[in-house]
């Protein structure tokens, strides 16, 4: 019952994210945009880009992460389906975390897929392009998990941006240091294994606590 709830939820929530394709297009575009912006403005010198690549390109995926925040339960609250979720049999989390994997699909994924195309606008060594596409994989969910938390604790509120970026940008410090360092890294050719267990270990705590700590920032919310 809960899979099928699950599964059920998650469907209905990238079939209404295609509906409207330009909420899933302006974080990509913005961190394609961002990322050029960076080349124009910092140097043409391709060896002072390649020392600043991974930062700025985790820098602008979490802004991009944060730009596409706002609307995961909002359109719920406003039409009362959410009340109805946190009446439903099926455990509040799994219905949460079933939310929070179509966002990570429609915003985290384009990401990803576009990570090398920005690394080499940026001028990251070629050695570093699977580091940075695996550490947007594994920092990416985080920042959605995390994220969802601040966005249910402010969906009642009609101007939440501000004071949703004021909670999360803090909590997402630790993934943008080790997840910009483990690139670095594998740019230079370091060893990175020990700093992906990290990313993993931010992953499966953040997967176990985010979806709860949601649900019941949601009930008080809601409540």
């Amino acid at each position: 019952m809960w899979l099928h709830a699950f599964g059920a939820l998650l469907q209905r929530d990238l079939r209404l994210a295609l509906r409207k394709p330009g909420d899933v297009a302006n974080p990509l575009l913005f961190f394609i945009v961002a990322a050029a912006l960076f080349a124009l403005g910092i140097s043409p010198v391709q060896s002072i880009l390649a020392e600043v690549a991974a930062g700025v390109i985790w820098v602008i995926a979490l802004l991009s992460a944060l730009l596409a925040l706002d609307g995961l339960f909002r359109s719920d609250f406003e039409d009362g389906t959410l009340e109805q979720m946190m009446l439903s049999p099926v455990p509040a989390p799994i219905l949460v975390l079933a939310k929070i994997t179509a966002h990570w699909l429609v915003s985290g994924v384009p990401l990803i897929a576009c990570s090398p195309l920005l690394a080499a606008l940026l001028a990251l060594p070629a050695s570093a392009y699977g580091a940075l596409a695996a550490t947007l994989a594994l920092g990416t969910p985080v920042m959605s998990l995390v994220g969802a938390i601040g966005v249910a604790l402010t969906v009642g509120l009609r101007r939440g941006g501000a004071l949703l970026a004021l909670l999360i940008l803090p909590l997402y410090v630790p993934v943008l240091i080790f997840g910009a360092h483990t690139v670095d890294a594998a740019g230079l050719g370091l060893p990175v294994y020990n700093l992906f267990l990290l990313l993993g270990a931010m992953l499966v705590l953040a997967l176990t606590l985010a979806p709860v700590a949601a649900a019941a920032a949601l009930r008080i919310t809601i409540g």
